[in-house]
């Protein structure tokens, strides 16, 4: 087992192990026991009652962060005439077609952390699922990657749209943004992100669907949050 930093020690002596705190209090906690010298990354942890291994109960979705989540992420739209320049216009970092899927097949080429795409450019994109699917990186329908209105999915990228996916374990690994934020805009951005999932929540879940949830920090221990102070249970 790896030993525990003396910093990481005096922040899990902070942390009621067995209290389920609200998740204005847990947000306020994390901030505070979240002492590395770089700006941490909050993140919110959510298991759900469902199993991930029906089709049915695979929950996945969006949500636009209040506050954006504190990190330039860099955009690349596969696109064909027009769309190119209103991708770029709307701040797109790499716009193109084929030329954009040749140079990540012969170059390795990965250099962008969100892909946008046309539906016409599918025929193309879709070449490039055993790279780009892996790394999380393959443009969607189901969350609003693959369209004609790539502006707007630009701008929503570049604002803080934020993806989950329940993992096989029944949890949801989402950030909420950075340990400068401050207390009220990680609530506000952890409260928009509980509520898309119960939103999210499919037909087939039965009994309480936000099981357990936890906020912490990058380097920092994670906190308990009661559920019934969220906005479903």
């Amino acid at each position: 087992m790896a030993k525990q930093s003396k910093r990481f020690r005096a922040a899990v002596d902070q942390v009621d192990r067995n209290k389920r705190y609200s998740l204005a209090e847990a947000v306020k906690l994390a901030a505070r026991t979240g002492t590395a010298k770089f700006d941490e990354t909050v993140e919110l942890a959510v298991r759900l009652g469902v199993d991930p291994r029906q089709a049915d109960q695979n929950v996945r979705g969006t949500c636009q962060l209040p506050h954006g989540t504190g990190k330039s992420i860099r955009v690349l739209v596969f696109a064909k005439g027009e769309k190119i320049r209103e991708a770029e216009e709307a701040g797109a970092d790499f716009a193109g077609g084929e030329e954009l899927a040749t140079k990540i097949t012969s170059e390795n080429w990965l250099e962008f952390e969100k892909a946008i795409a046309t539906p016409d450019m599918m025929g193309v994109v879709g070449k490039l699922g055993k790279i780009l699917g892996p790394r999380g990186l393959m443009p969607n329908p189901k969350v609003g990657t693959v369209t004609m209105d790539v502006a707007k999915a630009v701008r929503e990228l570049k604002a803080g749209k934020v993806e989950y996916r329940v993992e096989k374990a029944g949890i949801v690994h989402v950030p909420i943004g950075k340990r400068s934020f401050g207390e009220e805009k990680l609530t506000e951005n952890a409260s928009a992100v509980l509520a898309s999932l119960a939103r999210a929540k499919p037909a087939g879940a039965k009994g309480n669907y936000l099981q357990s949830i936890a906020v912490s920090t990058t380097m920092g221990p994670g906190i308990k949050v009661d559920p019934l102070s969220t906005v479903a249970a």
